[in-house]
């Protein structure tokens, strides 16, 4: 495993957690986030998580460690969010341009991927890792 300390999760005793969040804001997307210490690293995913597809994702900047069971409106008119699943991951892999990790959520269970795709953003598949 690698991990970079500075901007990812360490291994610890205690599991991280993730979160899966509809956010209905000029359209709809999904953030990913995924628990980092006193952040959460976050991505906005442009579908649902289907297993053994490709989706384009787009890296944000940290959020607070309170999405994590927030639902409801956003401050500043940013739209609103409802949780779609949550639960708890172990990273595999974490570098600059690639992030490997199992999650355990209620409904979003198996090994995920990240992806960078220079300055194409990013790419996600939960699955059927290629």
């Amino acid at each position: 495993m690698r991990f970079n300390s500075l901007q990812n999760p360490t291994p610890s005793a205690a599991p991280n957690r993730f979160v899966l969040l509809e956010h209905r804001w000029n359209g709809v997307h999904w953030d990913l986030m995924l628990e980092a210490g006193d952040r959460l690293r976050t991505w906005a995913l442009t579908h649902l998580p289907v297993p053994g597809i490709n989706i384009g994702a787009t890296s944000l900047p940290d959020h607070r460690v309170v999405y994590l069971d927030y639902e409801g409106p956003i401050s500043n008119d940013r739209g609103t969010v409802l949780r779609i699943d949550r639960g708890t991951y172990h990273p595999i892999l974490w570098t600059e341009d690639r992030v490997v990790i199992q999650l355990f959520g209620d409904q979003v269970i198996g090994e995920a991927e990240l992806v960078r795709l220079g300055d194409r953003g990013w790419r996600f598949r939960i699955g059927n890792l290629i």
